[in-house]
């Protein structure tokens, strides 16, 4: 399975801030949709980094409530962001993305086609893609043996 059929079924649309945007402003799409991360893009919708639930958390420990009206990369000194951004193609596999995820450590990955933001998968996009393929499998399997 690929990325490309994650994306046809979950569908592409991305939650995205821009450098500038405040914290809090990430939280409140965070919190609207539901999502653990959204991605930070240019107005190109190139990829420059992701923010997730955990970056906020750590603004907040460090700084307090007041990280939450600084911007999502206020300097090269203070960033809330991730800016190494790992992501894959739609041509990428689920095994791919779910070794990529579990090696990095993170949850979210976006997918990028010709240098442009495409869509996002999650871990539990993997994970539902994984037991999708294991519950066809054994239907198969089933039907071959009370078939034979």
């Amino acid at each position: 399975m690929t990325v490309a059929m994650i994306l046809s079924a979950k569908g592409k649309k991305v939650t995205s801030v821009k450098l500038g945007d405040t914290l809090t402003k990430a939280v409140s799409e965070l919190a609207t949709r539901k999502i653990g991360a959204v991605v930070v893009c240019d107005g190109n919708q190139s990829v420059l980094g992701i923010l997730s639930e955990r970056d906020i958390v750590r603004a907040i420990a460090t700084q307090g409530a007041s990280a939450l009206e600084s911007a999502v990369e206020e300097s090269a000194v203070e960033k809330h962001m991730t800016a190494k951004v790992i992501t894959c193609g739609e041509t990428a596999t689920v095994d791919e993305c779910m070794s990529a995820m579990t090696n990095g450590r993170f949850r979210h990955m976006p997918v990028v086609e010709n240098e442009k933001l495409v869509g996002i998968i999650s871990i539990g996009d993997i994970v539902k893609a994984k037991i999708a393929t294991a519950v066809e499998e054994a239907e198969a399997m089933r039907n071959y043996i009370t078939a034979g």
